[in-house]
């Protein structure tokens, strides 16, 4: 067995990285205005040139920019839209000092709308950097259109601009992005992941009650959800591979949510139409394989088995039962491998050193040759 020469790969990863002491020293001199944007980015630059010669250095084909221009996964890009709004991020000291992140609630205060490039600079630049003739594929990380809906619920959208959701909201909310996969795809983007949080969270029980605090059935949400997915999935450009990341919460090595994948498993991985699932499947929070009963042929389960959230390694044996046991479940064709999520979905990063995030990387890609035969 070996590797597809298009994405996603056997040994994958979900996108973010330790940003590098001098870019954070550049961030926090550009917060203080002692450096312009022109600056910032000329840093930033150089620490995407730095990253993406360390994917290549350990085999990855799937090469992103570390998400190094970005603060937070998701803020970030959805405040680029028209029409969204949102607060500063809060951090919450727990009372065991460990930290928790609050996101803010993203606010759709006007018609949602797409008034500008969002990515397609950052790709430019990233591509650009990339070694021609070694099987790379430039991938842009992206959030989830479902995270202008989970947290705020029917409450976080103007009912001035959306009385009804169904069908105006998220018709708009799928045009806009539409239009900016069409920027990157003419760009040259071949391969685009969505990260969401929301569908991973209406697997824990209380997540699900705060949705139904909301007003929403969390039976109900996620085949929602897979229809809002599938009216992006629909306007995609032809040729472009489109993923999604489900994560449970990922601050300074934190967590936000729990539970078996079975809630939302049909409605994920039958009804949407996507490419590719990243899912997190690093420890007993994530249940067990059963859920990948319901992945159909032609789609693929990129198994998150390698912790990013703590520098301990896995073994490798241990690693290839666990893809025996998915086996199980979903042919081993239709599977690969990657760290459960990135090691930096915001600035702050986790708790893990940069030699540890090497070796973990290099174990996604050891074991993908062993299994399949290549990376």
């Amino acid at each position: 067995m070996t590797t597809p020469h298009n994405p996603p790969f056997r040994a994958e990863h979900v996108g973010s990285f330790l940003r590098p002491a001098y870019l954070l020293e550049a961030r926090e001199r550009f917060a203080r205005h002692e450096i312009d944007a022109a600056a910032l980015r000329s840093v930033e630059d150089r620490a995407i040139a730095e990253i993406v010669a360390f994917q290549e250095d350990l085999g990855l084909k799937s090469i992103t920019d570390g998400e190094f221009r970005r603060t937070y996964f998701h803020v970030d890009f959805l405040r680029q839209l028209g029409g969204v709004e949102s607060a500063e991020p809060v951090t919450i000291i727990r009372p065991d000092g460990s930290q928790e992140l609050a996101p803010p609630v993203m606010r759709v205060v006007d018609k949602v709308r797409h008034v500008r490039d969002i990515q397609r600079a950052d790709f430019d630049f990233l591509q650009s950097v990339i070694k021609p003739g070694q099987g790379s594929v430039a991938k842009v990380t992206i959030p989830s259109p479902t995270m202008l809906h989970f947290r705020g619920g029917r409450a976080g959208i103007s009912a001035t601009h959306y009385p009804e959701l169904d069908p105006a909201f998220y018709d708009d909310v799928a045009q806009a992005y539409a239009a900016e996969l069409a920027s990157l795809a003419a760009a040259g983007c071949t391969y685009v992941q969505l990260d969401d949080t929301n569908l991973a969270y209406l697997c824990d029980e209380k997540m699900r009650e705060a949705a139904r605090q909301r007003g929403d059935d969390p039976n109900e949400l996620p085949h929602r959800y897979a229809h809002f997915i599938n009216k992006v999935v629909a306007l995609k450009p032809a040729g472009m591979t489109l993923g999604m990341h489900l994560c449970r919460g990922n601050f300074r090595s934190t967590h936000a949510a729990s539970g078996n994948y079975e809630p939302v498993a049909e409605a994920l991985l039958a009804e949407m139409d996507l490419d590719a699932y990243f899912l997190e499947y690093d420890d007993d929070r994530s249940g067990d394989f059963r859920p990948l009963r319901f992945l159909p042929k032609g789609k693929v389960a990129v198994l998150g088995l390698i912790t990013s959230k703590f520098g301990t390694l896995e073994s490798a044996d241990a690693i290839k039962r666990r893809i025996d046991e998915a086996a199980q479940y979903a042919p081993l064709e239709q599977l690969a491998l990657s760290p459960q999520c990135g090691f930096s979905s915001t600035v702050h990063g986790n708790d893990i050193a940069v030699a540890d995030q090497r070796r973990k990387l290099e174990l996604v890609v050891k074991v993908a040759r062993e299994v399949w035969g290549d990376a």
